[in-house]
């Protein structure tokens, strides 16, 4: 779709020219198997460390995993995380047997400055949904939601709501929902509490961190 060795002011113009083309009119029925992708860092070796875990609907078991590593590719700045992550997401998502039927990534769809986060990158790289949850806030301005699990609030940047800020457990930091590619914003919150059991991140994604945490030390 493009190359991936860009300025970061190049990174940007192409942000605003593909953000458009993100959608949301996927049907996504009945999955079976939702990943979780993540990325850590080696920096004294200046390598990224991508994982992939694909977590069961059904029974939360893990039924595939996946590392990648590779020279870290693009400077860490604000706002272009897709472009320093996604090529080593790629590379792990290659060693799958096949696609999962949705990814969930940690990072941000639309909840971005420029509507295009690394959940809508990817999603749209791929063709294939995706949901963006970030831990913290990159944009906008938003009311705390109420503490029950399942509580939720809009994230609102420039007058236009850009995700949800939903708790996923009772009593804990929310984390901040958004389109990513495929998926109305409705159907992204219902299947990020769906994938979350006793933790506040979903499972996929939280045993991706997992994952890239242990190939750290390893």
């Amino acid at each position: 779709m493009h190359p991936w060795n860009l300025t970061p002011k190049e990174a940007i113009q192409l942000q605003k020219q593909l953000k458009d083309q993100v959608k949301t009119h996927l049907t996504l029925r009945h999955p079976q198997r939702i990943a979780g992708v993540d990325v850590a860092y080696l920096r004294e070796k200046e390598q990224s460390v991508a994982t992939v875990v694909v977590v069961s609907c059904d029974d939360f078991e893990t039924v595939e995993s996946a590392v990648a590593k590779m020279k870290t590719p693009f400077p860490y700045i604000p706002g272009l995380l897709s472009f320093r992550e996604i090529p080593p997401i790629l590379k792990a998502l290659e060693q799958l047997s096949d696609l999962p039927d949705l990814i969930l990534v940690d990072g941000h769809g639309q909840a971005h400055p420029r509507r295009f986060g690394i959940a809508a990158h990817l999603g749209l790289w791929l063709k294939h949904p995706t949901i963006g949850i970030g831990k913290s806030r990159l944009c906008g301005e938003f009311r705390e939601p109420g503490n029950p699990k399942g509580s939720s609030t809009d994230l609102i940047h420039k007058g236009e709501v850009i995700g949800k800020v939903l708790r996923t457990r009772t009593g804990v930091q929310p984390v901040f929902v958004s389109v990513g590619y495929g998926l109305p914003l409705k159907e992204c919150v219902h299947w990020t509490l769906a994938m979350t059991s006793r933790f506040r991140l979903p499972e996929p994604i939280r045993r991706a961190d997992q994952l890239a945490s242990q190939s750290k030390r390893k």
